[in-house]
Formats: structure tokens, C-alpha cells, sequence
């Protein structure tokens, strides 16, 4: 068919444009109908209408909700560890407990990982990232009104469900709607605010904590400003290519247009957008998918990534306090130190977004594991005051800077068909590793004494680092929608 027929079967929906711009500048409204009438016979072209929009208002509302999620997110993930110390002095809670505790909720982060990518396809990235926060904020508020430890315990197995769930539709959510060249430094960006959830929480421990028995209660209540995420959630948008994957194409066309026409108000004239193959449904994309050929030796790939990076972060954050305070230090000085090492942690993320976009991030993430891995074998060797701080400090730096880069990393190696299980399986299984993560970590602690635990840590570190340097794919500024184009046949 002549692009003129086409221009004319789209008659009725030109007319419609052209009635919303009766008081503009005639050529400019007009090429601008034009526009949606050719990215409507493209089945709206989602993916590069978005990667040619410069960074506006709209990207900075969705820059800063994520970030509030992700600001709760960590400052939640620390609570539990950061008032062990506490609750081993008040209700005589034991190492083993602390790992039943622990490995429950990461069992139900195995969980919310594989439903967040659900909730995702379901019912859309912004709907299913507004549900997973209030979850998770409602259930940190319940865990301050525990009356023991199994209270307590399933209230953070509930939220850690939440808080995966949260974390795999946040970053599907980031990656869909940034722009591919800097999407991997906006999703830093978040990080950097967002980690800042953990210094700020463990500095508020440490002050009220000892203030009274009660009182490490208030490190929980305070999650309640996580309804904050609610101001920003108003400003930004569905993803159009969650409409677009669902076969939708009316309604992700008006979404981006909506978007185009606000960010031609506030930056100007907008490039017109490159052909593209449409995209294909993923509603009804079975798991069995991501073990064929074609995926698996990037599931396994990120799964040995997501696997050694829970592991040795969460074995390192989640048990330095407690196990501070087995071996001769207060509570109170215990909590304090650690507070002190986390004040590193928002420079990662800020680190991960000079370096990002700008080197392969294959090579970031072995570079960053390996200096993790040999921070937190120094960390285990000293008992130090000053020591401990400055490898915990190092720690905690490079950690977070890990974490944003194989946030921006991960939902880069799969196609849209299969992003959403693709990247939740993959961080899910890490979640689910840790299960047997602090059990591991209890037995060498009872049997091998303080330093075993830290020779287990940075053993997962360097095998991390070692097989993302030797088997990761290149993604250096990476456009996943071209990779998406590559994989489909040719539509002529």
C-alpha cells in the first residue's frame, strides 16, 4: 500500500490530532501529526521514540520517585541487622536464630523476586511499583510493634518479599523509560539517593537505640515516610512498551505523545524517531524460555552474578553488627562503627555513574567485586576500631557501586520478551541462594571462629568478579532495543 493510502486509512485519527491543535503553529502541529501517523503504522515504535528524548521534567519525577522506593528500600534491608545487637541483650535472641530469621526472608525475596516480575507483565510497571512500596513501607511500620522475635521475624519475611518485588520492577521500570544511552547513569543516580536509606537509618540507631529498651522500635516506625513515594508517583507515567509488549498500541501511542508533547514544550523540536520492528507480546512468555539455547548462557551468567553478589553483600551487612557484638563489643559501639562504615555507601552509586556509561560494564563490575572481595578480607582481619571502619567504609563504597551497575547491566541482556522473568528469575535466585547463606555463615562463626565468615565473603566476591570478567557480554552504551530489532525477522 502507497504511504499515501496509509496516510489516508489514518484519516480519522489525523483529524483527531489536528482538533487538539487548532491554536498552534500550523507546519509545526502538522508534521507533528504526521509523525504519530507513521509511528502509528509502526505500531507506535516505543522503544526509539523514548531513546531520542533529552533528559526533561519527566525523567527527573520518575528519577525521583524510584529513588524514594529505593531510599526505603535500603534503609529497610539494614533495620533488622543494625538492632540485632539490641535484641541480643533484651531478649537473649541467639546467632542462630539471627540466621533462621535471615534466611527465611531471603527465601521470601526468592519469592517476591519471581512475583515482581509478574506484577510487572500484569499489571504494569507503575502500578505494580506504587503496590510493592506500600507493601513493603505498611509492613516495616508493623515490624515497630513486634512483641518478640518470631513476631518480629515474619514481619520482615513479608517485607522482604515486598522489597524484592519492589527492586526487579524499579529497575525494568528505569531501563524501559531512560533513554539507552544513559540509562545506566540515571539508574545510578537513584542509587545514589536511595542508598543514602542506609547511613541515614544505622546513624538513627545508633542515637536512639540506646536510649532506652523500647527504643530501637522508632528504626521501624520511621519507615512510615516511605508514603513520601506517593508525591512523585502522581508525575510519571506507565510505560508505553509495557503497552506496546501487551499488543496496546493505542493507548502506549497516546502515552507517548503525552510525553513528546510535553517535553516539546519544555526542550523544543524533537529528532524524528528511526524505524522499528514491533515488538512482541510477553504476557505469555512461559520461564522454560530463559533455559533454550538463545538464553541460557545469559541466565546462568546472571545468575552466578546475583547469586555471589547477595551472598557477600548481604553476608557482610547483614551480620558485621551482630558479629561485632559476639566478639567483646557493646551494642551501642557496635551499631556506631557500622553506622560510620555505611556513610561510604551513596558515593558507590555516584562512582557506578561516572564509570557506567563510559567503560564496558562487564569490566566495572570484575574491578568493583574484586576490591570488594579483598576490602572485606581486611575488614575480617582486624579488630582495629579505625580498621574496621576504613574497610567497612571501602566495603559498603563499592558494594552499592556493584549493585547500581548490575542493576543497569542485567535487563540490558535480554530482549523485552522475556526482560521481566528474565531479570527477576536472575535476582531472584540470588535471593533465594541466601537462604543457605546465613546458615553457612552461622556454622563457620560456631566452628571456625570470626575470620572463617570473612574468607567465606570475599570467596564469593572473587568468584563474581572472575566470571562476569571472563564469560559477561560487552553492553557498552547498548541500545537493548536494537538488540530486540536484530533478534526479530525481517518485517518485509
Amino acid at each position: 500500500m502507497t504511504f499515501a493510502g496509509n496516510v489516508y486509512i489514518q484519516s480519522t485519527y489525523a483529524s483527531r490530532c489536528a482538533n487538539n491543535f487548532k491554536n498552534g503553529n500550523f507546519c509545526a502541529k502538522f508534521w507533528q501529526i504526521i509523525e504519530r501517523v507513521i509511528t502509528r503504522m509502526q505500531h507506535s515504535n516505543a522503544a526509539n521514540r523514548l531513546d531520542r528524548l533529552p533528559i526533561a521534567s519527566l525523567h527527573k519525577n520518575i528519577l525521583f520517585a524510584v529513588a524514594i522506593a529505593y531510599f526505603f528500600e535500603f534503609a529497610d534491608l539494614n533495620r533488622f541487622a543494625i538492632i540485632v545487637p539490641k535484641l541480643m541483650n533484651i531478649w537473649g535472641v541467639s546467632v542462630n536464630t539471627v540466621a533462621y530469621v535471615t534466611s527465611f526472608s531471603f527465601l521470601a525475596m526468592a519469592v517476591g523476586s519471581a512475583i515482581g516480575g509478574w506484577l510487572a507483565d500484569f499489571y504494569g510497571r507503575k502500578k505494580a511499583l506504587t503496590i510493592t512500596v506500600m507493601m513493603f513501607t505498611i509492613i516495616s511500620v508493623l515490624s515497630g510493634f513486634a512483641w518478640d522475635i518470631w513476631t518480629l521475624g515474619l514481619c520482615r519475611i513479608v517485607g522482604s518479599a515486598g522489597l524484592a518485588a519492589m527492586t526487579v520492577i524499579a529497575v525494568i521500570y528505569v531501563n524501559e523509560m531512560f533513554p539507552a544511552k544513559l540509562r545506566g547513569k540515571y539508574q545510578a543516580y537513584a542509587m545514589v539517593i536511595g542508598i543514602c536509606g542506609t547511613p541515614v537509618t544505622n546513624l538513627i540507631a545508633s542515637a536512639v537505640v540506646p536510649l532506652a529498651p523500647w527504643a530501637w522500635r522508632l528504626v521501624f516506625i520511621w519507615g512510615l515516610l516511605g508514603f513520601l513515594y506517593l508525591l512523585f508517583s502522581r508525575r510519571i507515567f506507565e510505560s508505553p512498551r509495557w503497552y506496546e509488549s501487551r499488543e496496546q498500541y493505542d493507548k502506549a501511542d497516546d502515552i507517548l505523545c503525552r510525553i513528546e508533547n510535553e517535553v516539546r514544550r519544555e526542550k523544543g523540536a524533537l529528532p524524528v524517531p528511526p524505524l522499528a520492528v514491533p515488538e512482541v507480546k510477553i504476557d505469555k512468555t512461559p520461564i522454560a524460555v530463559l533455559f533454550q539455547r538463545k538464553y541460557l548462557g545469559t541466565t546462568l551468567l546472571l545468575t552466578v552474578v546475583w547469586v555471589t553478589e547477595t551472598i557477600g553483600f548481604f553476608g557482610y551487612s547483614s551480620w558485621a553488627p551482630a558479629l561485632l557484638a559476639k566478639e567483646g563489643f557493646s551494642a551501642g559501639k557496635s551499631i556506631f562503627y557500622i553506622a560510620l562504615t555505611t556513610v561510604g555507601a551513596p558515593l558507590g552509586p555516584y562512582i557506578a555513574s561516572m564509570v557506567t556509561d563510559r567503560f564496558e560494564r562487564k569490566w566495572c563490575l570484575a574491578i568493583f567485586g574484586a576490591i570488594i572481595g579483598a576490602s572485606g578480607l581486611l575488614y575480617g582481619l582486624t579488630f582495629n576500631p579505625i580498621m574496621i571502619v576504613l574497610f567497612g567504609f571501602i566495603v559498603n563504597l563499592f558494594e552499592r557501586g556493584y549493585t547500581a551497575l548490575g542493576y543497569a547491566y542485567s535487563p540490558e541482556l535480554y530482549d523485552t520478551k522475556v526482560r521481566s522473568i528474565g531479570t527477576g528469575l536472575s535476582y531472584g535466585a540470588g535471593r533465594l541462594s541466601n537462604a543457605l547463606g546465613p546458615i553457612i555463615i552461622a556454622y563457620l562463626y560456631s566452628t571456625h571462629g570470626y575470620r572463617s565468615v570473612f574468607y567465606f565473603i570475599a570467596a564469593t566476591w572473587f568468584i563474581g568478579a572472575l566470571t562476569v570478567g571472563f564469560f559477561g557480554p560487552k553492553t557498552k552504551c547498548s541500545e537493548s532495543n536494537k538488540l530486540e530489532i536484530s533478534m526479530q525477522p525481517d518485517s518485509n
